[in-house]
């Protein structure tokens, strides 16, 4: 059984609603907003941090220029020894690193080349399949204490810097170093 609201209980509820008043118990004061109708509660603890907050002299730090100091950003420097011989490649190698070491540089990009153009086909002892400085350069730098004094690793390079044809140095902190 359905019961029918009539129009007149309708328009009691209404009038119900409308001039109900919300009594302020300790917790909330009741405020008068822009028009008549609309009521703002502030919880008193939400009004006592706020003036707290505007009493407070500390100023809050701008997280945009917080001091900086601890982070290193990626500085990445890039060599291409293609053309290089063996000893060339070595010596230019370790001078770009101990260039890039002090210059605070954190990654280097080694580009040795896959071999594919190397005129050590004319040579019968040597392979045609195996590239000279793509594997000779890593070996030197392993074998150089100096230089390992300054890396972290070293990795192969993804395909956009050269693949197979490259590596990754990562280079220490020099201000970190001991």
């Amino acid at each position: 059984m359905i019961k029918k609201i009539s129009d007149k209980d309708k328009q009691d509820w209404e009038n119900f609603l409308k001039n109900k008043e919300i009594s302020p118990n300790k917790d909330t004061v009741k405020k008068k907003a822009l028009s008549d109708n609309d009521t703002i509660e502030i919880f008193e603890k939400d009004k006592q941090d706020w003036e707290n907050f505007l009493k407070n002299k500390e100023k809050i730090p701008n997280k945009d220029f917080v001091n900086k100091k601890n982070i290193r950003y990626e500085k990445i420097k890039k060599i291409d020894l293609h053309g290089y011989t063996i000893e060339e490649a070595n010596n230019a190698v370790e001078q770009f690193i101990q260039k890039c070491f002090d210059e605070s540089a954190t990654k280097i990009i080694v580009i040795t080349g896959k071999g594919l153009r190397s005129k050590n086909v004319e040579n019968p002892y040597l392979s045609k399949d195996l590239s000279i400085l793509k594997y000779s350069v890593p070996e030197f730098i392993e074998s150089n204490i100096s230089l390992t004094k300054m890396i972290i690793e070293t990795t192969d390079a993804k395909i956009e810097d050269g693949g197979s044809g490259a590596f990754y140095i990562y280079l220490k902190n020099k201000f970190k170093i001991k």
